[in-house]
């Protein structure tokens, strides 16, 4: 049994206004072992952020089961964190109480906050900046306020929403060496959602690669190259162009459906 398991998932949006139905998903089975760092890579509209939110449980499934640890998921919990384009950090509290935000629901004291806080500031690099308000941070500071979050809740899964989407190059490439580190540190089962072909083969031990609307699983690729990854290498190139070719294909399909349509 996998640690994650999305059973023969399907998703139908439904439009009241215009009495429509939308499939967005479309049947789609997947699993991820533990301590894997699987990247979901498809067009937009593909249904990843969906697949991820399943997994959250912020979203359900029209039919089929997502598992987690053997469990059926079927609303928010501890066990799962998530990390989002935007960090959502409260402007109002210092780097340390944004970190355990979590904590002060749960009624713990200052001392006791601070005290969780600090391995998880340490372990994204913002030492010296536990009091900062989060307007005084840079993008991929936030960014690493939002992953220490996550991290301090001690989740089974971290769930990260295309996290570096907005970050400029040379700061999307320290958040992913980062990230690479953590992961390797805590051992965390990571599900990475992002449009990215670079990003996808710099961080994922699998990447799923996804159809265009409806969205089901186009192939998933098994990415055995050393760390840190070298994005000039032969293999990782290689790799790369076969990725790209069908994305290519999907997109060419897309078009001649849509075509077929008008």
């Amino acid at each position: 049994m996998s640690f994650i398991e999305l059973n023969n998932i399907v998703k139908v949006f439904k439009d009241p206004q215009r009495g429509t139905d939308m499939l967005a998903i479309d049947h789609i089975d997947l699993s991820v072992e533990k301590k894997e760092l699987v990247c979901l890579l498809g067009p937009s509209g593909c249904g990843k952020s969906t697949l991820l939110n399943m997994i959250a449980g912020f979203e359900k499934p029209t039919s089929g089961e997502v598992k987690v640890d053997g469990k059926l998921i079927t609303g928010p919990g501890a066990d799962r964190g998530m990390v989002f384009q935007q960090p959502n950090l409260m402007p109002w509290l210092p780097v340390w109480d944004n970190v355990a935000f979590a904590l002060k629901l749960k009624g713990l004291s200052k001392k006791d906050r601070q005290a969780a806080a600090q391995p998880f500031i340490e372990a994204v690099k913002l030492n010296g900046f536990e009091n900062h308000l989060p307007g005084e941070l840079s993008g991929g500071m936030a960014q690493r306020v939002g992953i220490a979050r996550a991290l301090l809740q001690n989740p089974a899964v971290v769930l990260m929403d295309e996290p570096f989407a907005a970050l400029d190059a040379q700061t999307k490439l320290d958040m992913q060496e980062e990230l690479v580190t953590i992961w390797q540190r805590y051992s965390s089962t990571i599900v990475f959602v992002t449009h990215s072909v670079d990003e996808a083969l710099i961080l994922g031990t699998q990447v799923v690669v996804m159809t265009h609307r409806p969205g089901k699983i186009r192939e998933t690729i098994s990415i055995d190259l050393d760390r840190p990854r070298d994005i000039t290498s032969a293999g990782f190139n290689d790799i790369k162009r076969h990725v790209l070719d069908l994305i290519r294909q999907e997109s060419v399909l897309a078009k001649q459906e849509a075509s077929l349509r008008l």
